[in-house]
């Protein structure tokens, strides 16, 4: 689609404190819109920061302020808002909610939100997100914008092996329960048990283009990266579409069970675990998440949703970093308002 000529995309992120697909998707937005022409950047706190586990071409820009023209649109993280804060105040801003769960992680109310001016539209990365998401403030528009997966990036590996992996992140003491009742089973004779933390992008890529059987232990997901980016390195899926990754247990290859029943999940795993490389579910996997969340699918929605928030009113101004609101705004929420009981 055609744009109208417009200012700056400017996406406000925090500087990560480990590897994470939230900050994926935001630099992946940024790239898609400058080869759509449209000038767009991440903006960090600190200048001349890089991010040390996976490679961009977006530009990166550094400073608590930023000046800000009457044509420019700040996208702001769902997970950094202040009741009495508006972090470019007049500007044309839009909220980037990657979890619907995290919408009031900092807010610490449901009234008046987000009170800006102008008031934002919404994007949402999942349908399950889109839907929650207009019912919990059904006066702002919400878009969906399919989150990228690159399935040139990921894709099945030169060989797949008796591998089964998971990412014990979001729920670290069933991971480790999990890893045990495995270790424990006669039937994991001779596979390989692959934990994924702390990796970097290229051995994320690496580890399931061989892996067999991906165990998603997501936990209250907007979407879910990995399960995604497993199916797309032709892995079986066991796990948990934990909210917003629903729609991604509708793949070929997936299974679901029902949560928090880590036994159910070694033993679908142990039975997958043979499915041969070659075998037609795999590449189904793969080719439904293309259909569904290729760039050019991202693409088509995100200028869609770029060329909607352009109409909102705007003016200059200057814009804050929403993380300087403040370091931990979890603490100056509480202090701000505390829950009530």
């Amino acid at each position: 689609m055609s744009l109208p000529a417009g200012g700056r995309v400017i996406y406000a992120v925090k500087e990560p404190d480990s590897p994470g697909g939230g900050i994926r998707v935001q630099a992946r937005h940024v790239e898609l819109l400058r080869a759509a022409g449209i000038d767009a950047a991440l903006w960090f706190r600190t200048p001349g920061y890089r991010l040390p586990w996976f490679e961009t071409t977006a530009p990166i820009l550094g400073n608590d302020q930023l000046e800000l023209g009457a044509d420019d649109l700040l996208v702001v993280p769902e997970l950094y808002l202040l009741p009495g804060v508006d972090p470019a105040p007049g500007v044309r801003k839009v909220i980037f909610n990657q979890n619907h769960f995290l919408t009031f992680w900092s807010w610490r109310d449901t009234a008046g939100y987000p009170g800006w001016d102008p008031a934002p539209e919404v994007w949402a990365v999942s349908q399950e997100s889109h839907d929650v998401l207009g019912r919990l403030h059904p006066e702002l528009p919400v878009r969906l914008v399919p989150n990228p997966i690159d399935t040139e990036l990921f894709r099945p590996g030169p060989a797949r092996t008796r591998q089964i992996a998971w990412m014990p992140r979001r729920r670290p003491l069933e991971a480790s329960v999990l890893e045990r009742l495995l270790r424990n089973d006669p039937r994991a004779d001779g596979v390989q048990l692959a934990v994924l933390a702390e990796l970097s992008e290229s051995q994320v890529v690496e580890a399931l283009g061989r892996t067999s059987v991906f165990i998603a232990l997501g936990i209250s997901e907007g979407f879910g990266l990995p399960v995604a980016e497993a199916l797309a390195a032709g892995c079986l899926v066991v796990g948990y579409p934990a909210g917003g990754g629903e729609e991604l247990f509708e793949a070929p290859g997936t299974w679901r069970i029902d949560d928090a029943r880590p036994h159910l999940l070694a033993d679908r795993a142990l039975e997958l675990v043979d499915v041969p490389a070659e075998d037609p579910v795999r590449s189904a996997g793969r080719e439904w998440i293309t259909e569904r969340y290729s760039p050019a699918v991202t693409a088509e929605a995100l200028l869609a949703a770029v060329a909607s928030a352009r109409a909102l009113p705007g003016r200059a101004g200057v814009a804050t970093h929403p993380i300087v609101w403040p370091d931990d705004p979890v603490a100056a929420a509480e202090r701000a308002h505390p829950w009530r009981p």
